[in-house]
C-alpha cells in the first residue's frame, strides 16, 4: 500500500494541534508531526503575505488522500488551505507497516 506524507499549514499552535489530534483520532492519519513555526511568503489576492505558521506532516496512505483531503478543507481555518501530497519512495518497512495498519 502506498504511504503518503501530506503537508498542510495553519496559522497557530491551538489549530495545529486539533486538526493533528482529529485526523489521527479518525484514524485517517497514523501521525501528524507538528513542526516549529515557520515563515511563510506568498502571494494572496494580489497581496504579498508574509506570515508566521505551523506545519504538519501527515502520515497516511494513498486510498485515503482523498478523505484527508476533505477533513482538511472543512476542518481548516484558511479559506484555500495547501495540501500537498508527496508519495514516500522509501522507508522503513516496519514503519510504513505501522501507518498502514493505523488508519
Amino acid at each position: 500500500m502506498e504511504t503518503l506524507l501530506v503537508l498542510t499549514n495553519l496559522p497557530d499552535r491551538p489549530s495545529a494541534e486539533r486538526l493533528a489530534q482529529s485526523l489521527v483520532e479518525a484514524r485517517l492519519a497514523a501521525c501528524v508531526n507538528i513542526l516549529a513555526p515557520c515563515r511563510s511568503v506568498y502571494r494572496w489576492k494580489d497581496k504579498v503575505c508574509d506570515d508566521k505558521e505551523m506545519v504538519l506532516m501527515i502520515k497516511t496512505v494513498a486510498h485515503l488522500f482523498n478523505e484527508v483531503r476533505h477533513f482538511i478543507r472543512e476542518h481548516h481555518t484558511y479559506e484555500l488551505p495547501e495540501i500537498l501530497a508527496l508519495p514516500v519512495a522509501a522507508g522503513e518497512e516496519k514503519v510504513l507497516d505501522w501507518i498502514t495498519s493505523s488508519v
